[in-house]
């Protein structure tokens, strides 16, 4: 490794030539490993030398720290094993040692080859000997100032290499408000080519969250909003003034989300059912999706709002972004302000001193999901109303504004209508959100769905508890189709998983793994439709033929004969015996069973 006055050599030899020209004798300068950095007169021709072998009074300057004066070269003590004693050329040596700290870097030699050199020192020792310690001076605040430059360097060079192996967004600046130096987790994270040279503007807004201040980031004509801190350097002047680690606060948004987020991307394939209800809906989910207007879907409890809301979301051009649900039901009054808003530290008691993002910020570019949006109190609707009208919002203790781009779907199973005129709903909040009604229809009125959706959730629960799974009987789907559902498709789920629970090694769902509400409620209709239709009834009718003749016919005769008929005249699609059905006074699943008998 090469030493520090070999580093500065050329400033060394400068020092040389000068204290020669002054002093008007040799000068040579050898660093503390008796290399010759320097030298000047007789010495100009052997510098770059290894002289460890001869400077035995360099390494005794070495040795002691202190100065050597030989006033008799060849003739000492100390030169005796000089190799050059008997023909030493010198009259008068000077070694001077040169020190930073503490420690001696090398030595000066001023070294008089003739008796009017030795005579001129002799005449003024002391002042060639003050001339000598200040050469040495200049020559070791030189060596210091390369030395803390090469560190500070060395540590530029570090921080350079280190930081494109850090995984958050850094950028250092000059104090001329130009970038310096930028890794490329910073560039990917603002989607910005941020070269040396870049004007930059940074300013705390004075929100704090998640232990991380926010700023605002100005690069040319672009702004950012960050999240992170800003340090000053011991170098306040220059390149490395202040340093930026930050995260992008769409990437703190990202994780936010990921961790809190149950949405699976659902679409209008995972909406099971062929009934003319279901098949209309689909076709409104993709018409709506296109649009950026708002969506308000009602229906009653467990009738799949939230899939639909999912569904919109992932037809849309918004499905790149985030869907975020919320439930205005299942979080308390005092609460619910702050997840729909976000707060910044401090903002309340018993607030989470790290902040926290909101629903609309988290789901800024992309959907947001108002679930049950009859239950929130008045005094949100107010703010929920302003933030539809302005597309801004404000988190709670913060007086920074931020414009969002939302899409924004509600769902709630109340009559909001009703709600208004008992002063519960605010009117102009419902007409902001009923832009566009999507209702669907309770299970009740789509039975043709129940067979699809009970084989749909038998295979996921048998799959899911590794069970084998064969088929459903047909007196469970008539149990099923006669069943009111007052919960819907929620309940219907249930009941099938209850069902896979209780299923046997057959893989046959029968009437023993029927819940007994299930079996006793939908037996007792089907017996109430059986009975009124007059099914397997012994008595007879007269019916009178076209000869004058009577026969006799049974009820069962007679309901297959009006059955074929209703069947004829309305047509044998799912409609047709909808209406046939409705004319003969029966239920549509009775109709079914009927005609398969």
């Amino acid at each position: 490794m090469e030493s520090i006055l070999v580093k500065i050599q050329d400033t060394v030899a400068k020092y040389a030539d000068v204290l020669s020209k002054i002093s008007r004798v040799d000068v040579e300068v050898v660093d503390n490993r008796l290399y010759r950095v320097a030298g000047t007169g007789m010495f100009s021709e052997l510098v770059n030398q290894d002289m460890s072998a001869e400077g035995y009074v360099y390494r005794q300057v070495l040795k002691t720290g202190r100065r050597q004066i030989i006033y008799s070269p060849g003739r000492e003590l100390i030169c005796q094993n000089c190799p050059h004693c008997n023909d030493c050329q010198e009259e008068i040596e000077i070694s001077m040692p040169v020190r930073m700290g503490m420690e001696i870097i090398g030595i000066i030699g001023l070294v008089g080859s003739s008796r009017e050199q030795k005579e001129r020192i002799l005449g003024d020792e002391q002042l060639y000997l003050e001339f000598l310690e200040q050469i040495a001076d200049f020559i070791s605040t030189k060596a210091r100032e390369y030395r803390e430059m090469d560190n500070k360097n060395r540590l530029l060079d570090t921080l350079d290499c280190t930081i494109g192996y850090i995984d958050q967004g850094i950028v250092i600046i000059g104090d001329d408000h130009v970038i310096t130096t930028s890794n490329e987790v910073a560039k990917k994270q603002l989607e910005l080519d941020m070269p040396e040279g870049t004007y930059v503007e940074i300013k705390a807004t004075g929100d704090r969250m998640n232990y991380l201040n926010e700023y605002k980031m100005k690069v040319g004509d672009r702004e950012f909003s960050i999240m992170g801190h800003l340090y000053d350097l011991p170098q306040k002047k220059g390149r490395y003034a202040k340093l930026l680690l930050f995260e992008n606060s769409k990437a703190i948004q990202k994780k936010y989300y990921e961790m809190t987020s149950t949405v699976h991307k659902l679409d209008c394939s995972n909406i099971i059912g062929d009934s003319e209800g279901t098949q209309k809906l689909k076709r409104e989910i993709m018409q709506v999706a296109q649009s950026s207007s708002t969506v308000l879907i009602t229906g009653e409890s467990g009738t799949g709002k939230e899939m639909v809301a999912t569904a919109i979301w992932n037809a849309s051009n918004r499905r790149s972004g985030r869907f975020v649900a919320i439930n205005c039901a299942a979080i308390p009054e005092a609460l619910l302000e702050s997840e729909l808003f976000g707060y910044v530290k401090g903002a309340f008691t018993g607030a989470d001193p790290h902040g926290r993002i909101g629903k609309f910020e988290l789901a800024n570019k992309g959907v947001i999901f108002l679930d049950e949006i009859g239950d929130m109190p008045l005094y949100l609707q107010a703010k929920l109303l302003r933030v539809l009208q302005e597309r801004k919002i404000t988190r709670i203790g913060s007086n920074q504004v931020f414009p969002i781009d939302v899409r924004i779907l509600a769902a709630t199973n109340r009559d909001l209508r009703e709600m208004i005129r008992e002063k519960k709903f605010r009117e102009d909040l419902y007409y902001r959100l009923n832009v566009i009604p999507l209702e669907i229809a309770p299970l009740r009125e789509r039975i043709e769905d129940i067979p699809l959706l009970a084989e749909h959730f038998a295979t996921h629960y048998a799959k899911l508890f590794q069970k084998y799974f064969w088929k459903i009987t047909e007196p469970v789907l008539n149990c099923l189709r006669q069943y009111p559902w007052p919960g819907n498709v929620r309940e219907l789920e249930n009941v099938v998983e209850f069902m896979v629970n209780m299923m046997g090694t057959d893989g046959v769902l029968d009437e023993k793994t029927l819940p007994r509400e299930v079996r006793e409620r939908g037996g007792k209709s089907e017996e109430k439709n059986s009975s009124s239709d007059g099914e397997e009834d012994e008595r007879t009718v007269h019916s009178e033929t076209g000869r004058g003749t009577e026969e006799v016919l049974t009820l069962k005769e007679l309901e297959q004969r009006a059955i074929r008929q209703a069947i004829a005249r309305y047509g044998d699609t799912t409609q047709g015996k909808k209406e046939a059905a409705r004319q003969l006074g029966i239920g549509l699943a009775t109709l079914y069973r009927k005609i398969g008998e």
